[in-house]
């Protein structure tokens, strides 16, 4: 029976290729552990959000589990997997990048890792997300709580999906800034729309804000990621584990799309 987290059969045959297991080329060793079912296994924990050995008897132990998602992490692979995925919608025309939405959400952290930093809200890490105009995700990165999110684009503009970059980027007054404008439009070929904070002058036209009453796209992503618990809490102490978790977070609600 499968289960609320696994993947489907047209979702699998699309992620095969990139996540099958290269063997020895004498074929010596253990026999490997069934890549889907590893992978079912891992979507598990980043959905249901409890600790690796909570793993149910129906996947692989859980420590090939964790071992294997941690050699998809530090190998590149679920990036890469992200990538094959994005452009296999984009060529189906399912995936828009010409517009995005940006920002960025709170994820609390209850012990002390690397990227974690203070807040009002305690200690926590930032997710910020790039989502195109159906709420899928484009890109992602996380970074410390604590610096301002107009600081924090370029890094998620680097970790895109897709070669492409949009032409208009949309988000809230957090990213009112000249220089965050200047460098966008001179590097990237990217038009930023934020509304004025109080503190500032007029500095966008009327006509390209109205695009920002569409910025709820964003949060309708984020509120699908946070249906993944353990992208609510973060637990892991390697910060390239919790972007591993967010990634594949975005991976499942692109494979819905299939």
């Amino acid at each position: 029976m499968r289960g609320r987290w696994d993947l489907k059969d047209d979702q699998w045959e699309v992620v095969e290729p990139v996540l099958r297991p290269q063997r020895r080329a004498d074929q010596r060793g253990r026999p490997w552990h069934d890549t889907r079912c590893v992978l079912n296994g891992v979507l598990w924990v980043l959905g249901s959000g409890p600790q690796w050995r909570e793993l149910p008897e129906r996947y692989p132990p859980y420590q090939t589990c964790h071992r294997r998602f941690q050699q998809w992490v530090r190998s590149g692979k679920l990036e890469e997997t992200l990538r094959v995925l994005a452009r296999y919608l984009h060529e189906r025309g399912q995936l828009n990048p010409e517009e995005a939405f940006v920002d960025a959400t709170f994820a609390s952290a209850k012990k002390g890792a690397f990227a974690v930093g203070p807040t009002r809200r305690g200690k926590g890490t930032k997710i910020i997300a790039l989502a195109a105009g159906d709420s899928l995700p484009l890109a992602v990165a996380v970074d410390s709580a604590s610096p301002a999110e107009c600081q924090l684009v370029e890094d998620v503009l680097a970790g895109s999906f897709l070669d492409e970059m949009p032409r208009r980027l949309i988000g809230d007054k957090t990213y009112d800034s000249d220089k965050l404008d200047e460098k966008l439009a001179e590097e990237y070929g990217i038009e930023m729309i934020a509304p004025n904070r109080r503190n500032r002058g007029k500095t966008q036209d009327g006509r390209p804000l109205r695009r920002y009453r569409r910025r709820w796209r964003v949060e309708r992503l984020f509120a699908w990621l946070h249906h993944f618990r353990r992208l609510v809490t973060r637990w892991e102490y390697h910060v390239e584990n919790f972007l591993g978790f967010v990634r594949l977070g975005c991976l499942q609600i692109l494979l819905r799309r299939l």
